[in-house]
């Protein structure tokens, strides 16, 4: 289960992060039977403070800690959510919904989504930057997340080994800032489940740890990810407008715990 780092095979390798992405994955059921993850050591959540989460995208911060994010705001912990790219090229073939118009219906999405999980006051900080693109703007976004993570308890960011090159990206600037403010960081990882198995040696289980989620929080974070309507469902019948978020993919994110690595 925790095997050395120094005889970890590599993720994916950038040109084939697509392919592995889109390729099937593995079933949700060999994670829930697997008894690693409940052997995971078990995350320790401020109880007060700020907490920042980074989402390289809409959605990415509900898909890989919406549960934790429901704990905190019901602890009174003070949220802000930075989505760095508004997921604008989601359906870049799409004759139905432009990229901005696509921006303005993930933005109330993500807005939706936070309610279902009584966060509806976070503060939400759009950053604008160009989806599919941020690894290009990474020391612009680690200069304006240190500002945003002074004096926060903790900072949530995508993992830097999820092979989706903007998650990546995201998570690498984060951890730049975090460094710059002495700000504690966890990474949440979301295509991983799709294209790891368990007990993966590519995965560092040696830094992951788990947050257990009660029954109500499980279906507090469900609703949330059903508000992500134009990722989850189809936008027209054409192969261009197709759901980005699967059911299969979806089943690893609605399970009784999420797991960061730290």
């Amino acid at each position: 289960m925790r095997p050395s780092p120094s005889v970890r095979p590599s993720p994916p390798a950038r040109a084939d992060a697509a392919n592995a992405i889109e390729a099937p994955g593995t079933d949700e059921r060999l994670w829930r039977s697997w008894p690693g993850l409940p052997a995971l050591p078990e995350a320790v959540l401020p109880r007060r403070g700020h907490v920042v989460v980074v989402a390289a995208h809409p959605d990415d911060e509900v898909l890989g800690f919406g549960g934790a994010m429901a704990l905190l705001a019901a602890a009174g912990v003070r949220l802000t959510v930075v989505a760095v790219t508004d997921g604008e090229r989601s359906h870049p073939g799409s004759l139905l919904v432009t990229p901005a118009g696509l921006a303005e219906i993930r933005a109330k999405e993500t807005l939706d989504a936070l309610a279902e999980l009584g966060a509806a006051h976070a503060r939400v900080i759009r950053l604008g930057m160009p989806d599919t693109a941020v690894a290009g703007c990474e020391e612009e976004l680690t200069t304006r997340l240190v500002p945003l993570l002074t004096g926060a308890a903790l900072c949530v960011a995508p993992w830097t080994g999820d092979i989706h090159a903007d998650h990546e990206a995201a998570g690498r600037a984060a951890g730049a800032a975090a460094r710059r403010t002495g700000t504690p960081l966890h990474l949440y990882p979301v295509w991983m489940w799709h294209w790891a198995h368990p007990g993966d040696p590519r995965v560092p289980w040696e830094e992951a740890a788990r947050i257990p989620l009660p029954p109500g929080v499980v279906a507090r974070k469900a609703a949330a990810l059903d508000r992500f309507a134009s990722q989850i469902r189809p936008l027209g019948p054409g192969a261009a407008d197709a759901a980005v978020l699967p059911p299969g993919e979806l089943a690893h994110h609605v399970r009784d715990m999420e797991v960061v690595f730290r």
